[in-house]
């Protein structure tokens, strides 16, 4: 297409006015009562993805559509014997006049050929009536771009392998990459990408992993690896008329961090805890603990969760990792009833797409321990667990749960979270009508555990003193209403509770919620709350 036709184009189609388009169409006059033709169109319909809709534009106000092909097929209907078609350029020169024969249903149409890409054709029909005609359909009008747009990908941020150039940032933190296109004819509409996957089929221009296109072209991804190494972007670019390029292939080296952030509850490594909720669909939505919004910047397929059939109802503790992938935590899932726990090992930073270990509580048959009054032989009866993160150089995380309405420590973890040392902190069976909450350490190192009391709502804290030994002192576990109440959280108002660690930043653990309506509140410790808006 030349400069002059795309400039053609771009003040015919890209402006509400049509004007241009109906330069040189002879003015129709009344036909003296003989019938006129109706129902003018042209296939395939004209449309445009920057509208969403098609239209022949048969006035002089509607903005025409594109069609992505040089030889259409224009239609109308009469009762004449025949019709006489003709197309006009944006210039008012005419290129294409014929008549055809009028089938039996009332139809007849033309195929017009050689019809050069660009804006402003306009075209009428006449019924074929002999000498004198009769009353013509108004000008109807379409532009045609049968070629996909060309563009290019950049960053300085990850650039391209092979470039020479080095990588500003790391896995794990967001980069910038820029999409450059130009289109001679209906302008670039969006782009399409995925990043180290499959580009996924579907309607043009709508669902995830679409940008649109800037008026000129370029759009911006903020995309963040979360794998180090060689890394694949691909992108395909979209004009208004729906032609779409090939999928080109962007690849680019994602160095690992030398100095990774570490913070216990961070699960895709950008130094912050996170919170991890189901959504409707039983997705694994994976929230900043100092997000504004409820917009996860991640989430993990319903597929992936133990028995495949979604995230919801399934018990989910993340307080610590593997140090084959440190330091972001590891999540462990456990099904209510279920014998065994599952172990997501986190090498992705929060995609948990490596392979799932289900592990039980293994005891050495050749050394076997003494096992404590009242301990089950797997987790069918852990009706709660709760990370308490590190309490020794190892970081995998020890686990509180209750079973039999008693609180058992689980710690002393081997390699895959296989756990050495079994405690049993309660024999009252009080525990069973309270939800725990592990708040993470404080600033100091120090621990706690939170319950809530679901009969008042009263949540409490007990202090878990750390001695001089580096060991914990777990006595405060004994008896649940010897808390201290620090707040009141209904069950009804409130059915979900948790915390992310410390989420803000200040030194202190913080608290979020989840309320009936589906809201999720964010407190600094357990006040000030924050409503991050409904959950997905």
């Amino acid at each position: 297409m030349s400069a002059t036709m795309g400039g053609r184009l771009a003040a015919t189609l890209g402006a509400a006015a049509v004007v241009l388009m109906t330069i040189g169409v002879p003015t129709a006059t009344a036909d003296g009562g003989q019938s006129a033709v109706t129902d003018p169109k042209a296939v395939p319909s004209p449309g445009s993805l920057a509208t969403g809709g098609s239209t022949d534009a048969c006035d002089d106000t509607t903005a025409p559509g594109w069609i992505t092909t040089g030889e259409p097929t224009l239609t109308a209907r009469t009762t004449a014997p025949g019709a006489r078609f003709k197309v006009w350029n944006a210039a008012g020169d005419k290129v294409f006049d014929h008549t055809a024969q009028t089938a039996g249903d009332g139809t007849v149409q033309v195929r017009p050929t050689g019809l050069a890409e660009g804006a402003g054709y306009s075209w009428q029909v006449w019924p074929d009536y002999g000498p004198g005609g009769g009353k013509p359909t108004a000008a109807c009008h379409f532009g045609i771009d049968a070629t996909a747009p060309q563009f290019t990908v950049e960053s300085t941020d990850f650039p391209a392998s092979g470039s020479g150039a080095t990588p500003l940032k790391y896995a794990g933190q967001t980069g910038t990459f820029t999409l450059k296109g130009t289109d001679q004819g209906s302008g670039v509409a969006c782009y399409q990408y995925v990043l180290n996957g499959t580009m996924s089929v579907g309607s043009p221009c709508q669902g995830a992993g679409t940008v649109a296109a800037g008026a000129d072209g370029t759009a911006t991804l903020r995309l963040r690896p979360t794998q180090w190494g060689t890394n694949v972007l691909t992108v395909q670019a979209v004009d208004k008329a729906g032609n779409t390029t090939p999928p080109v292939s962007y690849t680019f080296f994602a160095p690992s961090n030398p100095n990774p952030p570490v913070a216990p509850g961070d699960v895709n490594g950008d130094g912050v805890p996170d919170i991890l909720l189901p959504d409707a669909a039983g997705n694994l939505q994976i929230i900043s603990a100092d997000a504004t919004t409820t917009a996860p910047t991640s989430t993990v397929a319903a597929v992936r969760a133990p028995g495949g059939a979604g995230w919801n109802g399934v018990q989910l503790l993340h307080r610590g990792w593997d140090r084959a992938h440190a330091p972001v935590d590891d999540l462990i899932a456990h099904q209510p009833g279920g014998a065994n726990l599952s172990l997501y090992r986190n090498f992705d930073m929060g995609g948990f797409a490596r392979g799932v270990i289900s592990f039980g509580r293994d005891v050495n048959p050749f050394d076997p321990p003494v096992l404590p009054e009242g301990f089950n032989a797997d987790w069918s009866k852990a009706t709660q667990l709760v990370p308490l993160g590190a309490l020794g150089a190892d970081q995998r995380t020890s686990i509180l749960t209750v079973e039999d309405g008693n609180l058992w420590l689980f710690t002393d973890p081997a390699p895959l979270y296989d756990y050495n040392t079994f405690v049993r902190l309660s024999t009252s069976g009080a525990w069973a009508g309270y939800d725990l909450v592990a708040p993470g350490k404080a600033a100091d190192g120090s621990l706690a555990l939170w319950s809530r009391n679901r009969a008042t709502g009263e949540l409490r804290t007990y202090p878990i003193a750390k001695r001089a030994d580096g060991t914990y002192d777990f006595a405060a576990l004994a008896d649940p209403a010897a808390g201290t109440v620090i707040g009141t959280f209904p069950v009804a108002e409130y059915p979900t509770l948790g915390s992310s660690g410390d989420g803000d930043g200040d030194g202190k653990p913080d608290l979020y919620a989840v309320t009936a309506d589906r809201h999720l509140l964010t407190f600094s410790g357990v006040t000030d709350p924050k409503d991050l808006g409904v959950l997905r």
